[in-house]
């Protein structure tokens, strides 16, 4: 019976990467001292790995070598980019004709923000590492945006220093296979202890990861809550991208996105103007955003991975953000959106939903139930936007909805101050279209798919053969 293969601690991989001759790097950390670099030079025989390292603290000193960012910030992406930049080509630059034949040459940076329990500052960072994977071959990168959850800052620290351990570890020797990248990168903390809610591969050495499929493995495994794409299919960070902004969001399954879909964006981004001024007192810009959530790409137990792919691909060609989050009920999602953002912002549903808005069992895990997780979800910038779901047979909206006699009182209690509002008349809108039965028109064959979806997915969806589609 063969042994269990030994899990390798912190040091013992900062000991393998010091006795590996081919590695040699720059290290530059600012914000929380030299929580990783010390991994190494505690390992010992640090001289054969570390040409130097470098904290610039002062905010002038890090200015003259880094520059200056357009923002004012130094817990940035821009601000870690630059300091990855500069130190890796000032490496290359002074060592590459001297061991440039046989070194891999690095620089790994982070730029972090702690903060001990009590304080109002958010503690995170940015992380990465600036790579060769053979002697004078191209740089890689790899890149972090990670959030520290300990209460004390020398947790923080330990975990920092943990977590870019593994990340240097990962990039040198476990590119391959890329479902290992992730669990690897963890390895030795403890649940609870990081958030990483960015990953980010650039290079000739990293091509075969898909970004969209890795920062979705960090959302299913709990490392993050929520991920971000851009309408070009980037990550975002979801701090920085919803900064300063009102927004509306809208939960589906998207499987695929029907012109029902984009009806409700557009009603819902007409309704919202009126309400950020009414409720901010000023325009705001409004960021509408997709959401797909866990639950729903999990509806048979497991992720479908080709299947996410299209969904993210046909919304993002309609020029929106998708979301993907594991939050099933609303008031989970809007207090992880209050973490960054203050202003107004709106859930847009369909009245049929309403019904499991109202479900008390999907409040079983709130002391207060149903009662205490409404409370949480609608409040003076939050309200709930009902499209009307209308059928050959009925049309249901904010009015046509009943729920149990004993919830009604607080159903009239939402409804009587706006907080859930029509966004639309029956009259003014067309039968609901389901992307179910969109789903199955697809797997049918059935020509009239394409009259139920807007025009660039159903370009897409033919031409890359989505969903099963025989075009």
């Amino acid at each position: 019976m063969s042994e269990a293969p030994m899990v390798e601690t912190t040091l013992s991989k900062a000991l393998k990467i010091n006795k590996d001759l081919a590695r040699y790097g720059a290290f530059a950390e600012i914000g929380a001292g030299q929580e990783v670099a010390r991994h190494f030079f505690q390992a010992g025989k640090a001289s054969q790995t570390i040409a130097k390292t470098i904290s610039a603290y002062d905010m002038i000193v890090s200015d003259d070598i880094y520059g200056r960012e357009a923002n004012g910030r130094y817990v940035c992406e821009s601000r870690l980019t630059k300091m990855l930049g500069h130190e890796y080509d000032l490496l290359v630059d002074r060592l590459a004709e001297a061991r440039g034949k046989n070194t891999c040459f690095f620089s790994f940076a982070n730029t972090v923000a702690t903060a001990s329990s009590g304080s109002n500052k958010q503690s995170h960072g940015w992380m990465g590492v600036r790579f060769q994977t053979r002697p004078n071959g191209p740089a890689n990168d790899i890149i972090l945006h990670v959030r520290m959850l300990d209460r004390h800052r020398l947790q923080q620290q330990e975990a920092l220093g943990v977590l870019g351990v593994n990340l240097l570890h990962c990039a040198f020797y476990h590119l391959q296979p890329t479902e290992d990248f992730i669990p690897r990168l963890v390895e030795s903390l403890k649940d609870g202890q990081i958030v990483i809610d960015v990953i980010k591969f650039q290079g000739p050495d990293v091509e075969h990861f898909d970004a969209r499929l890795m920062n979705l493995e960090l959302v299913r495994r709990g490392l993050a809550e929520a991920i971000l794409f851009s309408p070009k299919n980037e990550i975002l960070n979801i701090s920085d991208a919803i900064y300063g902004k009102a927004l509306l969001i809208q939960r589906g399954t998207f499987r695929p996105v029907t012109v029902t879909h984009l009806d409700v964006l557009q009603k819902g981004l007409a309704q919202i103007k009126d309400d950020v001024y009414k409720s901010e007192g000023k325009a705001l810009e409004v960021l509408p955003m997709l959401e797909l959530t866990m639950h729903n790409l999990q509806a048979d137990g497991h992720i479908n991975e080709k299947d996410f792919l299209a969904r993210v691909e046909t919304l993002t060609s309609l020029g929106q953000h998708v979301l993907i989050s594991n939050f099933f009920l609303f008031y989970g999602l809007k207090r992880f959106i209050r973490r960054y953002n203050p202003h107004f912002m709106a859930l847009v549903v369909g009245a049929s939903h309403l019904n499991k808005l109202f479900t008390e069992e999907h409040y079983n895990n709130l002391e207060g139930g149903l009662l205490e997780g409404l409370g949480k979800l609608l409040e003076q910038k939050t309200k709930l936007y009902v499209y009307p779901h209308k059928t050959p047979l009925l049309c249901l909206t904010t009015k046509s909805f009943f729920p149990a006699p004993h919830l009604r009182h607080i159903y009239a209690y939402f409804v009587e101050n706006q907080q859930i509002v029509d966004i639309s008349g029956c009259d003014e809108t067309g039968e609901y279209l389901h992307s179910a039965d969109v789903m199955k028109m697809i797997e049918q064959n059935d020509p009239r798919w394409e009259q139920c979806v807007p025009e660039p997915v159903r370009q897409l969806i033919k031409s890359q053969k989505l969903f099963g589609c025989k075009a």
